[in-house]
C-alpha cells in the first residue's frame, strides 16, 4: 500500500505541461436559431492520427500533440467541414456547422483506439471494443477478457467446461451482467451463461468496477459488465466468420441487416458452435472438454420515427445440449461398467424492447421504457444426481430523464418491476421461489464543467420476501489538471442466492450438499478510488492507471468446502468477508503501431468459515499481464500476444481422503501465453493462433476419477487450465 501511495504521488509531481486537454461542443442551428448538439462529429488535428468524436450531449476532449498553435479540423458527413486554430491559451472551443448543400465525396482514415476508459463518465468505465475482441479466439463472452487484467476467467470443474467471471477478486455471482442496459445471464443461467453470447456479435464491451449506477438495479457488488450487439443500421451489412480449433471446436457465425424502408432495418445474427470428438491427454479415463452441440439466433429490428420516438425489439432464441463425463471404464471403482455421464440440455429464449421519446419542445427532455423476458429450460444428470431447472423472468423499467440547457444540471427518475420465477428439482426434491420486486430510483448529476462531475443515487426496492432494500450510492470524478482524472465511488449492492444453480459445478462430486441456514440474499458495501494520468512521451501517449476497491458483506451466504472434504456446506455468515483489490496498467505506442499494455492486480479475499478467517479458495492471489500488439503500415499484417502470469493460491484440505486421493494445500504460480497472427485481404480476414503456448494443466485435476460413484470423488477443486495447447484458425468476411 505505501508502494501504491508513493507511485500515486510521484505521477501527481511530474511535468504538467507534457501534455493538455482540448474541451469543445459542435453544435448546429435549427431554423429557429435553436443550437442542436451534433453526435459523434469527427474532431482531429491537421496532419495527425491524432483524434476523438463527439458524445451525445455534442461534447469531446482531446489531447494536444504538441506545439503553440494547431489547426483543429471538424467534419460531419452532410455539413460544411471546419478548420480552427487553436492556441496554446485557448482551453475550449464552442463549434457551429451548417448544412452542406453540396456534397462531395469525402475519404477519412485513421485509427481508433482498441480500449479506453471514457472520460466523460463519472465512473471508471473500461471500453473494450471490436478491435480489441478481434486480438484473441473470442468464440464467446468467456474468451473476451483474454487481454484485460480487470476481469478473471476461470473453469468451473474439471468435467462441464463451464466458465466463471472474477471480478475483484470475487465470483461473478456478484458482478451485474447486462445486454445494453437489460440485466441477462443471471440465476439458473449463470452457469453456462458466458456461452451464450457469441464473440463476433459483440461491438464493444464495458466493465464498470465497484457499485454501478442505481438505474440499473440494486445488483453489482462488485462492478457491471454491459454489452453491445451489432445492429441493424450500423454500417456492416453482412458478416461470416470461421473457426476451427485443433481440439475439434467448430464455431460459425452470420449476420445480414436488411434497410426495410427509411424508418424501419432489422437484422439476423446465427450462430453455431460444437464439438464432436473428445479425448483424454491425462489419461483419467474423463473427456478434457465436453461434447457440445449449440444453435443461438437472434432477430433485432430497429425504428426510427424522426419525430422524437425510437424503438429497438428483439428475440433470441438458444438450444445447447452438453455431454461429458467418462469415456472408458473405470476398472477400480465400485460400479465397474457403468460409465460416469453427464449430459446438460438447455433451451432458453429471451424477448426485449426498448422505446425512447425526446420531446421536440424540450430537447434536454426524454423518456424512455425497457422490457424484457426470459424463459429458460435445463435438465441435467451429473451420474446419478438429476438437476432440473426452469426459469421464467420478467423486467421492466421506466425513466425520464431532464438535464438544463448549460448541462451543469441533470436528473433521472423511473421506476422498476422484476418478477423472477426459479422452479428447481434436484433428487427429487422440489425447490421452488417467487420473486416479485417493483422499485423507484432517482439520480442526479452535477457537472459545472468537464472536471468535475458528482453523481448521487438511491433507490428503495419493495421484495415479496426480503421487504423494503435501500440502496444510496455515488460516483464523483475531479480532474486534478488537464491530465490526470480522480474517480471515487462508494455504494450498498443486494443479490438474491441460488443456491444450487450457483453450485452446479459440485454435482461432479460425491459431496453431500448441507444447508444449515436456508439462504435468503446477501448485502455489501463496495467502495474505492480508480486515478487516471496520462503522459505526452515522443509524441505518443502514455496512460497510467491506477485504482483500488473494497468489498464488505454485511450479510452473504458461506459456500464452505473446508469444512469437511465430503460436504458442501451452506450457512449464514458469522464474522468477516472482504475484498481488497489493487491494479495499475500503463498503455503506451512503444513504436509506430507497436503497442504495449502491461499490467499487475493483487487481490486479498477473506471469509470467515466456521472459527477461521481464510483466502478464497481456488483463485490467483495476483495477476500479471503484458499484451503486444503490431500492424505493418498497410494494417495488412496484424500480430498479437498477450503473457499472463497468475499467482498462486489455496486448495482446500483433502487430508481426510486416503493418501492417493490427497492434494497439496497450495498451487503455485503459472504462465499462459496466446498469441494470433491476423492477414487482411480486402474485405477478407484469415487469423491463426494458440491459446496456451507452453502447454500448462492442472495435473490430476479429478480426485477419484477411477471410481466416480464413490465417497471421494471431486471434479471441483480446479484452479488452472485443463486442455492444454490449443491451435486455431478462422476466416472473417465483412461486406459493408
Amino acid at each position: 500500500m505505501k508502494s501504491l501511495i508513493f507511485m500515486i504521488l510521484t505521477l501527481l509531481v511530474i511535468d504538467k505541461s507534457s501534455a493538455q486537454m482540448l474541451t469543445g461542443t459542435v453544435y448546429e442551428k435549427d431554423e429557429n436559431q435553436n443550437e442542436i448538439p451534433l453526435v459523434g462529429t469527427n474532431i482531429f488535428w491537421a496532419g495527425t492520427e491524432v483524434g476523438t468524436t463527439s458524445d451525445d450531449a455534442g461534447k469531446f476532449a482531446l489531447r494536444r500533440v504538441g506545439g503553440d498553435s494547431l489547426e483543429l479540423v471538424i467534419s460531419y458527413i452532410g455539413y460544411k467541414p471546419a478548420t480552427m486554430l487553436i492556441t496554446k491559451q485557448m482551453d475550449s472551443v464552442k463549434i457551429i456547422l451548417s448544412i452542406n448543400r453540396e456534397l462531395n465525396e469525402v475519404v477519412v482514415t485513421g485509427t481508433s483506439l482498441s480500449k479506453y476508459i471514457d472520460q466523460l463518465d463519472a465512473r471508471p468505465i473500461e471500453v473494450i471494443t471490436s478491435k480489441e475482441l478481434l486480438k484473441a479466439a473470442c468464440c464467446n463472452l468467456a474468451e473476451s477478457f483474454t487481454t484485460n487484467a480487470s476481469v478473471d476467467i476461470q473453469f468451473q470443474d474439471a468435467v462441464t467446461g463451464a466458465k466463471q467471471i472474477q471480478l475483484l477478486g470475487l465470483a461473478g455471482i456478484y458482478t451485474n451482467i447486462m445486454f445494453e442496459n437489460i440485466p441477462t445471464l443471471k440465476g439458473v443461467t449463470n452457469t453456462f451463461g458466458l456461452g451464450y453470447v457469441p464473440g463476433p456479435w459483440m461491438t464493444a464491451i464495458s466493465v464498470s468496477k465497484g457499485a454501478a449506477s442505481v438505474v440499473n438495479g440494486y445488483e453489482s457488488i462488485t462492478g457491471q459488465i454491459n454489452i453491445d450487439y451489432k445492429k441493424p443500421d450500423d454500417i456492416e451489412r453482412y458478416y461470416f466468420n470461421l473457426f476451427q480449433s485443433s481440439h475439434f471446436k467448430t464455431d460459425l457465425n452470420a449476420n445480414a441487416a436488411v434497410q426495410l424502408s427509411e424508418n424501419l432495418s432489422t437484422m439476423l445474427l446465427a450462430h453455431t458452435d460444437f464439438v464432436t470428438k473428445t479425448f483424454d491427454d491425462n489419461m483419467d479415463s474423463f473427456a478434457d472438454q465436453p461434447e457440445v452441440k449449440q444453435f443461438n439466433f437472434m432477430n433485432r429490428w430497429n425504428y426510427h420515427s424522426f419525430t422524437g420516438y425510437d424503438s429497438q425489439f428483439g428475440v433470441q432464441i438458444i438450444n445447447e445440449k452438453r455431454n461429458a463425463g467418462q469415456i472408458s471404464e473405470s476398472h477400480s471403482g465400485t460400479h465397474t461398467g457403468h460409465l460416469y455421464d453427464i449430459n446438460i440440455d438447455t433451451e432458453r429464449y429471451e424477448v426485449y424492447a426498448k422505446n425512447g421519446y425526446v420531446f421536440s419542445d424540450e430537447p434536454y427532455t426524454s423518456v424512455g421504457l425497457i422490457l424484457n423476458g426470459q424463459y429458460q429450460n435445463q435438465n441435467s444428470l451429473f451420474g446419478y444426481r438429476e438437476y432440473n431447472s426452469r426459469l421464467r423472468s420478467f423486467y421492466t423499467n421506466l425513466l425520464f430523464e431532464t438535464k438544463t440547457k448549460d448541462e451543469i444540471h441533470a436528473v433521472t427518475l423511473g421506476g422498476s418491476y422484476v418478477f423472477d420465477q426459479y422452479d428447481e428439482k434436484f433428487n427429487g426434491i422440489d425447490y421452488f421461489r417467487k420473486e416479485s420486486r417493483p422499485g423507484v430510483f432517482a439520480e442526479y448529476n452535477f457537472s459545472p464543467s468537464n472536471r468535475i462531475a458528482i453523481v448521487p443515487g438511491a433507490r428503495v426496492d419493495f421484495h415479496n420476501l426480503y421487504g423494503t432494500l435501500f440502496t444510496p450510492r455515488i460516483h464523483i470524478k475531479y480532474g486534478l489538471d488537464d491530465n490526470t482524472t480522480f474517480r471515487l465511488s462508494a455504494g450498498k449492492g443486494y443479490r438474491s442466492v441460488n443456491l444450487l444453480a450457483e453450485n452446479l459445478n459440485y454435482l461432479a462430486s460425491s459431496r453431500e450438499f448441507v444447508v444449515i441456514n436456508n439462504p435468503t440474499y446477501e448485502e455489501g458495501w463496495n467502495y474505492g478510488f480508480n486515478l487516471t494520468r496520462y503522459f505526452s512521451i515522443s509524441n505518443r501517449e502514455l496512460r497510467i492507471t491506477a485504482d483500488y476497491y473494497r468489498t464488505d458483506f454485511i450479510k452473504q451466504t458461506v459456500v464452505d468446502i473446508d469444512s469437511d472434504v465430503r460436504q458442501l456446506r451452506f450457512y449464514d455468515l458469522d464474522g468477516k468477508s472482504y475484498s481488497n483489490n489493487y491494479q495499475i496498467e500503463l498503455a503506451y505506442e512503444l513504436f509506430l503501431r507497436l503497442d504495449l499494455v502491461a499490467a499487475f492486480r493483487y487481490s486479498d479475499v477473506k471469509t470467515q468459515y466456521g472459527d477461521h478467517l481464510l483466502t478464497k479458495p481456488l483463485a490467483s492471489r495476483y495477476k500479471a499481464l503484458l499484451t503486444l500488439s503490431y500492424a505493418t503500415e498497410d494494417r495488412d499484417w496484424l500480430f498479437d500476444t498477450s503473457f499472463l502470469l497468475n499467482g498462486d493460491g489455496r486448495v482446500p484440505s483433502t487430508k481426510e481422503n486416503p493418501v492417493e486421493y490427497q492434494r497439496a494445500e497450495t498451487f503455485s504460480e503459472f504462465i499462459n501465453i496466446n498469441a494470433q497472427v491476423t492477414k487482411k485481404i480486402d474485405v477478407i480476414d484469415l487469423y491463426f493462433g494458440v491459446e496456451n503456448l507452453l502447454d500448462f494443466k492442472q495435473d490430476n485435476p479429478i480426485i477419484a476419477s477411477n471410481d466416480p460413484f464413490g465417497e471421494y470423488f471431486d471434479a471441483s477443486l480446479v484452479w488452472g487450465p485443463i486442455d492444454g495447447r490449443k491451435f486455431y484458425l478462422g476466416l472473417r468476411l465483412s461486406v459493408l
